[in-house]
């Protein structure tokens, strides 16, 4: 089973993203801060963390950076509305493999897990 650790503060998009990948035969879990996520990651054992850029106790980029000192080689896909280059840019340096700008479609996001998956 592919387990999906899903970083996000906001309540509905945490539990949109939860039920879709459920209904996709993914497990997945929810963190509400990047605190939060980092212990669960060290703790658990996922495939992939979804993380938004924008969580409310650390900045998704401080949470990519924690994960890399503590050598973490887990897939992240970063979920945010930050849409700008620079932004987009810094998270590829940091370690994110994909980058999804909101709003998205679900399909495309599924598209994207699909595609680390055979990586």
């Amino acid at each position: 089973m592919y387990r999906v650790l899903i970083a996000e503060d906001e309540e509905r998009i945490a539990g949109l993203l939860n039920k879709g990948l459920r209904k996709y035969g993914f497990t997945a879990e929810i963190a509400r801060n990047g605190k939060e996520a980092l212990k669960m990651v060290q703790s658990g054992e996922f495939d992939l963390l979804l993380l938004d850029l924008g969580l409310p106790d650390m900045d998704g980029m401080e949470v990519l950076q924690e994960l890399q000192t503590l050598k973490q080689d887990l897939p992240v896909m970063i979920l945010s509305a930050r849409a700008d280059e620079q932004d987009i840019a810094a998270g590829f340096r940091q370690g994110a493999k994909e980058y999804v700008t909101k709003p998205f479609r679900f399909s495309d996001l599924l598209l994207k897990i699909a595609k680390l998956r055979s990586q």
